[in-house]
This record gives C-alpha cells, sequence and structure tokens, in this order.
C-alpha cells in the first residue's frame, strides 16, 4: 500500500509526454487531458473506477451496512455509479486541460497523480477496520503506521515542491495538492468507515478517485492565482 505512488510512474511519464506535447501546441491540451485518463484506465484496468462507481450504488441504496456491502458485490452499475463515474471523470478532465498550458501545470498534474496513489495507505492505515471478511479490504485493513503514511505524503510533498520551483511554479503550490488530495481520500475512508463499518476493495478504489479529483482542482486553482 505504502508503494502504490511507485506503481504510477509509467502512467506519469505519459502524462509528462503528453502534457508537453500539449504546451509545445502539437496536442491539443483537451484532447491531452482525455488521453491521460484513458492512460490510467489502462493501466489500472479500470479497477479504481469500478470501485468509484460500486462505492457511489452502495452508499447510496438505504442505509443498511448489509445491504449497501451486497450492492457493491454485485458489481452492476446503477443511476449512482454511473454519475459518480461522469462527473468525476469530467472534473478530472476540466482540471488537466486547464493544467496543460504550461510547465508548471504540467508538473502540478504529475504531484497530484502521485498524491492520489497515497489514498491505498490512508485506507490501509491502523485503526480502519475491513467492511467484511474477504477481499482486498480485508487482506490490507490496519496492516499500515500512520507515521508511515504520513511520512510518504511528506516525502511527496517534498520532492513536488523541488519540481514545480525548477519548472518555475510557486512554493505552496504542491502542498496544496498533496494536502488536498489526502483530505480526499481521508473524506471518502472516514465516511464508508461510518456507514459500512469498514473498507473494502472498492473503497479503496473511490479514495484513489476521488483523491485524484480533489487533487487536481486544488492544482488547477493554485495554477490560476
Amino acid at each position: 500500500m505504502l508503494l502504490a505512488p511507485a506503481t504510477a510512474l509509467p502512467v506519469l511519464l505519459v502524462w509528462v509526454v503528453l502534457g508537453a506535447m500539449a504546451v509545445a501546441g502539437v496536442v491539443p491540451a483537451a484532447v491531452a487531458a482525455v488521453l491521460t485518463l484513458i492512460a490510467v484506465a489502462l493501466v489500472s484496468r479500470a479497477l479504481h473506477l469500478d470501485g468509484l462507481a460500486d462505492t457511489a450504488d452502495g452508499l447510496t441504496s438505504g442505509h443498511d451496512p448489509e445491504r449497501s456491502l451486497e450492492v457493491m458485490r454485485r458489481g452492476d452499475t446503477g443511476p449512482a455509479g454511473a454519475a459518480s463515474l461522469v462527473f468525476v471523470l469530467l472534473l478530472q478532465t476540466v482540471c488537466l486541460a486547464a493544467l496543460f498550458n504550461s510547465a508548471s501545470g504540467v508538473a502540478l498534474a504529475s504531484v497530484a497523480l502521485l498524491t492520489s496513489r497515497v489514498a491505498p495507505a490512508v485506507a490501509s492505515r491502523r485503526g480502519v477496520p475491513p467492511a467484511r471478511p474477504g477481499g482486498l479490504g480485508a487482506a490490507v485493513a490496519e496492516t499500515v503506521s500512520p507515521v508511515a503514511v504520513a511520512a510518504v505524503a511528506t516525502g511527496l510533498l517534498v520532492a513536488g515542491t523541488l519540481v514545480v520551483l525548477t519548472v518555475g511554479g510557486t512554493a505552496y503550490a504542491a502542498g496544496l495538492v498533496v494536502v488536498v488530495g489526502a483530505a480526499g481520500a481521508w473524506l471518502v475512508v472516514r465516511h464508508t468507515v461510518r456507514r459500512l463499518g469498514g473498507i473494502t476493495g472498492d473503497v479503496i478504489g473511490a479514495a484513489i478517485e476521488v483523491s485524484l479529483a480533489a487533487a487536481l482542482v486544488a492544482a488547477s486553482v493554485a495554477h490560476g492565482l
């Protein structure tokens, strides 16, 4: 779970290349934004998006945790799941298109991508139980120290700040992206624990996608200031 940001490095390379092409005017920024998200979906086999849809359907199916977990286990996408996919992907696309107009914007988008991969560690930290026996949630729940989560996030913040400063960005921008992205993951986990009693693999996927959207919003805001 702590090494999850490293799994995003191949996708990060694609993001940087497409972002550079957009900055150079080779590819329209909106097209580059869509292509970057396609790359993420292909590498992850859309598992994170599936988790987002299943979690949204489960949380809107009623107040009974058992019913919510059964809806999530079925895996068919309902109205809430479909709407969450549309809105989250649309938000991510718009933010990326706004960021792909300068080198500092591309750097902030890269920080947002890596920040979203801190979400699995946030969801797996000690004190967060599994919602049910079996599955990914039960396998990884409570396996990560909160100190280790903070250390990874801090390291990402420092590295991101150095990169953003190198390409002419502002000193606080990367920090804002990391903090907001991590907060997005924490809120998803907190809410699902209250509603479901713990986490599942779907919740981890949802936390990643919401974290990415939150981090990209923070990045676009910081970039525009």
